[in-house]
Protein backbone atom coordinates (compact mmCIF):
# COMPACT_ATOMS: atom_id res chain seq x y z
CA UNK A 1 0.00 0.00 0.00
CA UNK A 2 1.20 3.53 -0.13
CA UNK A 3 1.05 6.54 2.20
CA UNK A 4 -2.06 7.86 2.65
CA UNK A 5 -2.42 11.73 3.98
CA UNK A 6 -5.77 10.19 5.91
CA UNK A 7 -2.97 8.84 8.41
CA UNK A 8 -0.40 10.70 8.86
CA UNK A 9 2.33 9.80 11.76
CA UNK A 10 1.08 11.46 15.25
CA UNK A 11 3.01 14.32 17.32
CA UNK A 12 3.94 12.33 20.29
CA UNK A 13 6.54 14.85 22.06
CA UNK A 14 7.26 18.25 20.18
CA UNK A 15 10.57 19.68 20.54
CA UNK A 16 12.62 20.79 23.66
CA UNK A 17 15.40 23.31 22.78
CA UNK A 18 17.82 21.11 20.48
CA UNK A 19 16.04 18.13 20.65
CA UNK A 20 14.38 16.63 18.12
CA UNK A 21 10.57 15.81 18.12
CA UNK A 22 9.01 12.17 18.86
CA UNK A 23 5.91 10.50 16.36
CA UNK A 24 4.40 7.58 16.14
CA UNK A 25 3.12 5.98 12.86
CA UNK A 26 0.37 3.14 12.08
CA UNK A 27 0.67 1.05 9.12
CA UNK A 28 -0.43 -2.18 7.41
CA UNK A 29 2.47 -1.23 5.20
CA UNK A 30 5.59 -3.38 5.57
CA UNK A 31 8.88 -1.62 6.87
CA UNK A 32 10.35 -1.88 3.65
CA UNK A 33 7.69 0.15 2.38
CA UNK A 34 7.74 2.93 4.85
CA UNK A 35 11.53 3.15 4.92
CA UNK A 36 11.33 3.81 1.43
CA UNK A 37 12.39 7.60 0.28
CA UNK A 38 10.13 10.01 0.93
CA UNK A 39 7.22 7.75 2.01
CA UNK A 40 5.51 10.10 4.11
CA UNK A 41 4.58 12.71 1.55
CA UNK A 42 3.61 15.41 3.95
CA UNK A 43 6.89 15.61 6.12
CA UNK A 44 7.70 18.60 5.88
CA UNK A 45 4.31 19.88 5.84
CA UNK A 46 3.65 17.63 9.62
CA UNK A 47 7.06 19.46 10.60
CA UNK A 48 9.10 16.26 10.72
CA UNK A 49 12.91 17.02 11.17
CA UNK A 50 15.93 14.99 10.43
CA UNK A 51 16.60 13.20 13.51
CA UNK A 52 13.21 13.05 15.15
CA UNK A 53 12.79 9.29 16.12
CA UNK A 54 9.93 7.45 15.11
CA UNK A 55 7.51 4.61 16.43
CA UNK A 56 6.66 2.41 13.75
CA UNK A 57 3.88 0.55 14.29
CA UNK A 58 2.84 -2.69 11.72
CA UNK A 59 -0.78 -3.73 12.22
CA UNK A 60 -0.64 -6.40 10.14
CA UNK A 61 1.91 -8.34 11.84
CA UNK A 62 2.03 -6.87 14.64
CA UNK A 63 5.64 -5.69 15.30
CA UNK A 64 6.77 -2.29 16.14
CA UNK A 65 10.10 -0.86 15.07
CA UNK A 66 12.29 2.17 16.16
CA UNK A 67 12.96 4.45 13.16
CA UNK A 68 14.20 8.25 12.68
CA UNK A 69 13.71 10.63 10.40
CA UNK A 70 16.85 10.50 7.84
CA UNK A 71 15.83 13.25 5.59
CA UNK A 72 13.16 15.51 4.74
CA UNK A 73 12.91 17.66 1.68
CA UNK A 74 9.65 18.88 -0.50
CA UNK A 75 8.29 15.46 -1.88
CA UNK A 76 8.64 13.65 1.87
CA UNK A 77 10.25 12.50 4.63
CA UNK A 78 12.26 9.19 4.65
CA UNK A 79 12.77 6.84 7.55
CA UNK A 80 15.57 4.56 8.71
CA UNK A 81 15.81 2.27 11.14
CA UNK A 82 17.80 2.52 13.84
CA UNK A 83 20.38 0.10 14.65
CA UNK A 84 21.27 -1.09 18.18
CA UNK A 85 25.72 -1.18 19.24
CA UNK A 86 26.93 -3.29 21.52
CA UNK A 87 29.28 -1.97 23.55
CA UNK A 88 31.88 -3.74 25.47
Amino acid sequence: MAYATTNPPALLQDRIGGGGAAWSYSSSDLIAAVTAANYITNGKALGMKAGDAVVVYNTTLPMSYSAFVSAVTASGATLKLATATASA
